[in-house]
C-alpha cells in the first residue's frame, strides 16, 4: 500500500489539473500524456520485437530460448529463459545526437543468477548505459562511469523499472514501482561519448544481457520497453505506471498532462524595457458585425523619463466565438502587459456587417523556378543557398527511383526490379503513412529539374527520374479495378470496393503476409502505396494508432503524392501524370461525395488519422489545372469546418477571425489554410480568403518562435501542436521534445507567398526572410542534406539531423527534399500584367524575366553586408518594388546610377521606383543593420538576439539547466556587442554568437535578457 500512495497523489494532482486544462486528441498514440514525439522507439513484447513507436526502430530476438506467453495483468508478454544465448538486439543507430534519455520497461525476474541487466547499450562494454533490477548490489543502473544502488527489485511479480539521464540538469536517476529509489548529482557525462549513432556503427544494444563477454542472459518475462528522449520527470513516470496498471481509468482520466514548467521568475525579475513603461494609451478599432477585430499586438507606450522604448507587445484576450460582436455598438476590451500591472483597453466599434465584404484579387505571380537562377555572392563566395541546394540535388542525382517506388509495387503484388531497396523510417514495410516520401520526391524531382537550367546534363538526368516515375505509377493505377486477367472479376466503382480475400472488415495490416495485393477489386483509378482499405476505415470513425484496426492520415500521404505528379506535370508536360491525377481525383470525389457532412467535421478533426495535408489545395489546383468544376467541389469537402467556420452554420471560426486551432495539431492544419486560399483563387468566395488571412495573422502573431516556426508545446505536451492558448509561448510552449516542426515552416512560407501574391503587404516576405534563412536554411547539416524534424529552442539545445542518404523519411525529411531544390521561388514576382517587378528578398541571383524581354542582376553579400545592387539589362518601363523590411530602422538608401534618390522609405512598406530603365541601369539598395531584441511575449527578458534579418545563437560548450543570462545597454544593446559583421561573429562576455543557420552544436536561441 505504501508504494501506491504515491501513485495515487500524482493521478489525483493530474486529475485536477487536467479539469482546467484544454480538450485535445488522447489515447494510446499520445503515450501517456508525454506526446509522442518524446519517443524513440516502444516494443510491447507481446508476440514480436516490433517498435510500435513511428520511428520503425525494430528489433531481433537473438536465440531460441524465449516464447510468448499469457499474462494475468499484461496479457501476452515476452519470457526469456537465462539461458546465456536468448536477448533482444536493437539498432545502434537509435539514439543518435539525442541529449537525455530515459528508459521504462516492465519486468519480472524469476531469477536473478548471474545478475543479467535490463538492458546495456554502448560502443562496447567498457562504455555503456545500463541497468539491472537485482543481483548482489541490488538494483544497479551505471551510465559511463556513474553508478546509482539501491534495493533490488522483488522477485515472481511484476516491477516497474524507469531509468533517467538527465544531461542539462547533470543527475542521473533510477525509479523502481513510480518511486525514485537512487539519484547520482554533477553526473559529467554526455550520451555522444557512450554511443557513435551512426547508420551502420559498432554500437551494440541490447535487452535481457550485458554486452561483456560471459553466458549470464535475464530470465524473466518483459512487458513494454520504451525509450524515450526526454528526461522523465517523476508525475510522467507515475502516469506511465498508473496507466498501465489502471488502463481504463487512464483512458478515462487522460488530458493533456502537462511537461515540466521551465524556469520561473519572481513578479521583482525586470522585463525588459517594460520596466520603464508607465503608461499604454487607449486605442479604438472598428470592425463589422460577425467580425471579431483585429487587436494591434504592438502599440505605443510611454515611458518614464522620455526613455526612446519599443512599441509595446499587448496580450489581448482571444474569445472562441463571435458573441460579443452580434450586434452594431461599443465595447471594451482590456489586454494585459507581460511583467506589469498596466492593462491596456480596445474601444472596439462594431458597424452593420457589409454584404458587398470583398477580397483581393491575385495581382501578382510568380516566376518559374528556370528563370530565376542562384549566383555566388559579391565576393564570388558560394552561399548558404547554394551550398544547401547542392547537397540536396546531389543526393537526388544519386538516388534510385525503385526505392521510392518499392511499397507502391508491394502494394499492388508486383515483383521489384533488381537493385531496388524499400525506404525505411516512415516507408517501411508496415509503416501506415509509407508513400509519403513518393510524392515530395516527385515534387523535388520536379523543381531540380527546373531549378537545373545551369547545367543541361543534370536536368536530361532528372528529366529520366521523373519519366520512369510517372511511366510505374501510370502502369500501376491503369492495374485498380480492373480484371488481373481477361474475363476475370474486378471492382470499378470506388464505393463498391469489398474487404481483402478473405477478411470479413477492412484492416490495415501492412505485414508481408497480411497486405492485401487484390487491386483488381480496389476500384478504377486508384493509386497509393498501400491498398484503399485506410480510406474506407476513416470514414467509419478509424483513428491513428499502429494496430490494424488503426490508420496513419491516408489522405495526407495521397496529398503529397497527388502534388508530385502536378509538380511533374507543370514542368514537363507528361499527360500520364495529370491522368494518374484525374483517375484518383475521381475515386476521392465518388468516396467522399456521399459521405455525410457531420461525419465529415469528425473525420477531419481526428488527431493525425484526420490529417488530409492539403487536398484541398490539390483537388482546387486540379480542377484549374483541367477546367472541370467537380474537382472544386471536392476540394470544399475537406473543408476543415470547425476550424474554418466554427460549425456547419458558418457561426464564426476562422472566418470571421475566431481562433478554433489552439491546442490543435500545427502541421495538421496549416496545409488546410494553404487549401483555403486555393480554393478562393477560383471560387472567389471572400471567406476563404478570410479564412487564410485571419490564420496567417494569429499563427505568426500568436504562436511564432524567434526563428519562424509556430509550435511546440508543454500544454498540450505535443511539440507538434499548438500552444493550449494563444500568446503564451512561455507558459505552455519551450516543449521539452522540441518545437517548430521544420514542415510547419515550409507551409508556413508557402502560405505567407501565396497570400503575397494577393496582398502585398511587406509583413508577409518579412515573416518569409525570417522563417527562411533562420529556420529552412539553419535546419540543413553542415556536410550532408540531413535535416532536423523538431528544433529545439531551450537553453543548451543541440539540433538532430536525419536522412543524410535520402533512404528513411519523416515529414521534415520528405518537405527538406522540396524546400532545398525552390530556395530562390520567392526572391522576385511580377505583377499579372508585367508591368511591374517586386524584390522581395535580397539574394545573389539572376531574373530572366522573359515576358519583358529583361534580365536583373543581383549581386550582393547579404546579409554578411547590408546592401545589393540589382542591374537591369534590357530597356523596358516598369515600377521596381523593393522590400524596406521592418527591422530597418536606421535608414533605408537608394541610389541609380550612383545619384543618390530622395526617398521616404518605411520600415515594413515596399519602396516603389517608376522609370524607363536603360540597358546597364544600376540600382543601389543599402539598409544598415542593427542589433535588436525580438522578446517572448509573455516573459519579456526571456528574448532572442538578432542583427538585421539574422537571429544570432549562443554558442554554448555544454547543456544548460537555466536560460543564459546577459546584461546589455538599455540606451543602445550595440555597446555591449563586439565583433565582426562581416563574419557574422559577435561577442558578448566571452561567449560567441553566430547565426543560427551557420550553428551546428550547442546553442542558445533564447537568452535571459537585464538592461542598465
Amino acid at each position: 500500500m505504501k508504494r501506491l500512495k504515491p501513485i495515487v497523489a500524482i493521478i489525483l494532482a493530474l486529475w485536477a489539473w487536467s479539469t482546467k486544462g484544454v480538450s485535445a486528441q488522447s489515447g494510446d498514440q499520445m503515450l501517456d500524456g508525454i506526446g509522442e514525439t518524446g519517443l524513440i522507439a516502444r516494443y510491447n513484447l507481446d508476440e514480436n520485437a516490433k517498435d510500435w513507436s513511428r520511428n520503425n526502430l525494430h528489433g531481433n530476438i537473438q536465440g531460441s530460448g524465449y516464447e510468448f506467453i499469457d499474462d494475468e495483468m499484461f496479457g501476452k508478454v515476452i519470457a526469456l529463459s537465462g539461458d546465456g544465448k536468448t536477448y533482444i538486439t536493437i539498432p545502434g543507430e537509435l539514439l543518435a545526437g539525442e541529449e537525455s534519455l530515459s528508459i521504462s520497461a516492465w519486468v519480472y525476474l524469476r531469477s536473478v543468477e548471474g545478475a543479467a541487466p535490463l538492458f546495456d547499450f554502448g560502443k562496447n562494454d567498457k562504455s555503456t548505459f545500463s541497468a539491472a533490477p537485482a543481483g548482489e548490489n541490488g538494483y544497479m543502473a551505471q551510465v559511463g562511469a556513474y553508478n546509482t544502488n539501491s534495493e533490488a527489485a522483488a522477485l515472481n511479480k511484476w516491477n516497474h523499472v524507469v531509468v533517467v539521464i538527465n544531461v542539462p540538469e547533470k543527475s542521473f536517476t533510477t525509479y523502481l514501482n513510480a518511486e525514485k529509489v537512487s539519484e547520482v548529482k554533477d553526473v559529467e557525462v554526455e550520451l555522444k561519448q557512450l554511443f557513435d549513432g551512426r547508420k551502420g556503427n559498432d554500437d551494440q544494444f541490447v535487452i535481457g544481457k550485458s554486452l561483456a563477454a560471459n553466458n549470464a542472459s535475464l530470465d524473466a518475462k518483459l512487458h513494454d520497453f520504451r525509450i524515450y528522449r526526454i528526461p522523465l520527470n517523476i508525475r510522467q513516470i507515475g502516469w506511465i505506471n498508473f496507466s498501465a496498471l489502471h488502463k481504463e481509468e487512464a483512458e478515462e482520466m487522460m488530458r493533456n498532462q502537462q511537461e515540466a514548467e521551465l524556469q520561473e521568475f519572481p513578479e521583482t525579475t525586470p522585463q525588459l524595457y517594460n520596466v520603464y513603461l508607465t503608461e499604454v494609451p487607449t486605442i479604438e478599432v472598428e470592425t463589422e458585425v460577425g467580425f471579431l477585430p483585429r487587436l494591434p499586438r504592438f502599440v505605443k507606450g510611454v515611458y518614464s523619463n522620455n526613455f526612446d522604448g519599443p512599441e509595446v507587445r499587448v496580450l489581448w484576450p482571444s474569445p472562441e466565438d463571435n458573441s460579443v460582436v452580434q450586434k452594431p455598438g461599443k465595447y471594451t476590451v482590456t489586454g494585459r502587459v507581460a511583467g506589469t500591472a498596466i492593462q491596456p483597453k480596445a474601444t472596439v466599434t462594431v458597424v452593420e456587417h457589409n454584404h458587398d465584404h470583398a477580397a483581393p484579387h491575385r495581382t501578382l505571380e510568380a516566376f518559374n523556378l528556370d528563370e530565376v537562377q542562384l549566383t555566388a555572392d559579391l565576393h564570388q563566395h558560394e552561399t548558404k543557398f547554394m551550398e544547401n541546394r547542392d547537397k540536396f540535388v546531389k543526393g537526388l542525382l544519386e538516388t534510385n527511383p525503385d526505392n521510392f517506388l518499392y511499397m507502391f509495387r508491394n502494394a499492388f503484388g508486383q515483383e521489384q526490379p533488381a537493385g531496388a531497396e524499400p525506404l525505411g523510417v516512415w516507408d517501411s514495410q508496415e509503416t501506415k503513412l509509407r508513400g509519403h516520401a513518393t510524392g515530395h520526391y516527385m515534387s523535388a524531382l520536379a523543381q531540380a529539374y527546373s531549378s537545373a537550367a545551369y547545367d543541361p546534363a543534370i536536368q536530361a538526368k532528372f528529366a529520366e527520374k521523373m519519366e520512369y516515375m510517372v511511366n510505374t505509377l501510370y502502369e500501376l493505377s491503369h492495374l485498380s479495378g480492373t480484371p488481373k486477367t481477361a474475363g476475370g472479376e474486378s471492382v470499378a466503382d470506388p464505393l463498391a470496393v469489398p474487404p481483402g480475400p478473405g477478411k470479413v472488415d477492412f484492416d490495415s495490416d501492412l505485414s508481408e503476409d497480411g497486405i492485401r495485393t487484390d487491386y483488381w477489386n480496389w476500384g478504377k483509378g486508384f493509386i497509393s502505396a498501400y491498398p484503399p482499405d485506410q480510406f474506407i476505415m476513416l470514414e467509419h470513425g478509424a483513428k491513428y494508432g499502429t494496430d490494424n484496426d488503426k490508420v496513419w492520415a491516408p489522405y495526407y500521404t495521397l496529398h503529397k503524392i497527388l502534388t508530385g505528379l502536378m509538380d511533374i506535370y507543370e514542368v514537363s508536360g507528361n499527360e500520364k501524370a495529370l491522368e494518374i491525377v484525374e483517375g484518383m481525383g475521381e475515386w476521392v470525389h465518388t468516396r467522399l461525395s456521399v459521405v455525410p457532412t457531420e461525419t465529415l467535421i469528425s473525420i477531419w478533426n481526428t488527431y493525425i488519422a484526420g490529417e488530409f495535408g492539403g487536398m484541398n489545395e490539390a483537388l482546387a489546383r486540379l480542377s484549374r489545372l483541367t477546367n472541370e468544376p467537380r474537382y472544386l467541389e471536392t476540394a470544399k469537402l475537406f473543408d476543415n469546418i470547425r476550424v474554418f467556420f466554427g460549425d456547419a452554420e458558418h457561426s464564426h471560426g476562422l472566418a470571421k477571425n475566431v481562433d478554433m486551432f489552439r491546442g490543435l495539431h500545427a502541421n495538421q492544419h496549416i496545409p488546410q489554410i494553404m487549401g483555403a486560399l486555393e480554393i478562393y483563387r477560383d471560387s472567389k468566395d471572400p471567406e476563404y480568403f478570410d479564412i487564410a488571412d485571419n490564420f496567417w495573422n494569429k499563427a505568426t502573431g500568436d504562436y511564432m518562435y524567434s526563428i519562424g516556426g509556430v509550435a511546440g508545446a508543454r500544454n498540450p505536451a505535443n511539440a507538434e501542436c499548438f500552444t493550449a492558448q494563444p500568446a503564451t509561448l512561455y507558459e505552455n510552449g519551450f516543449s521539452v521534445g522540441g518545437q517548430n516542426e521544420t514542415c510547419a515552416t515550409y507551409n508556413m512560407l508557402k502560405l505567407s507567398r501565396n497570400l503575397f501574391l494577393y496582398n502585398q503587404q511587406a509583413e508577409l516576405m518579412d515573416y518569409y526572410e525570417r522563417g527562411l534563412y533562420n529556420h529552412i536554411l539553419a535546419s540543413v547539416d553542415e556536410h550532408t542534406p540531413a535535416n532536423t524534424y523538431h528544433v529545439p529552442l531551450r537553453a543548451g539545445s543541440v539540433k538532430q539531423f536525419s536522412n543524410a542518404h535520402m533512404d528513411g523519411f519523416t515529414c521534415c525529411n520528405g518537405t527538406a527534399l522540396e524546400s532545398n531544390t525552390k530556395l530562390q521561388n520567392s526572391i522576385y514576382f511580377h505583377s499579372a500584367d508585367n508591368d511591374a517587378l517586386y524584390v522581395n528578398l535580397y539574394v545573389p541571383s539572376i531574373l530572366k524575366w522573359t515576358d519583358k524581354g529583361i534580365t536583373v542582376t543581383q549581386t550582393t553579400a547579404y546579409p554578411k553586408e547590408d546592401h545589393t545592387t540589382l542591374t537591369i539589362n534590357g530597356r523596358c518601363k516598369f515600377d521596381l518594388n523593393v522590400r524596406v523590411p521592418h527591422w530597418a530602422t536606421k535608414g533605408f538608401f537608394v541610389t541609380v546610377n550612383g545619384k543618390k534618390q530622395e526617398v521616404k522609405a518605411e520600415p515594413g512598406t515596399y519602396l516603389t521606383i517608376s522609370r524607363k530603365w536603360k540597358d546597364g541601369d544600376k540600382v543601389e539598395l543599402r539598409m544598415p543593420f542593427h542589433f535588436y531584441l525580438e522578446p517572448v511575449m509573455d516573459q519579456q527578458n526571456v528574448a532572442s538576439l538578432f542583427y538585421g534579418p539574422v537571429l544570432l545563437a549562443a554558442q554554448e560548450d555544454g547543456p544548460r539547466k537555466e536560460w543564459r543570462k546577459v546584461t546589455l545597454d538599455a540606451e543602445d544593446i550595440s555597446k555591449s556587442i563586439s565583433g565582426d559583421p562581416q563574419k557574422l561573429e559577435f561577442e558578448i562576455d566571452g561567449v560567441t554568437y553566430k547565426p543560427f543557420y551557420a550553428t551546428y552544436g550547442r546553442h542558445s536561441v533564447y537568452l535571459d535578457v537585464r538592461l542598465k
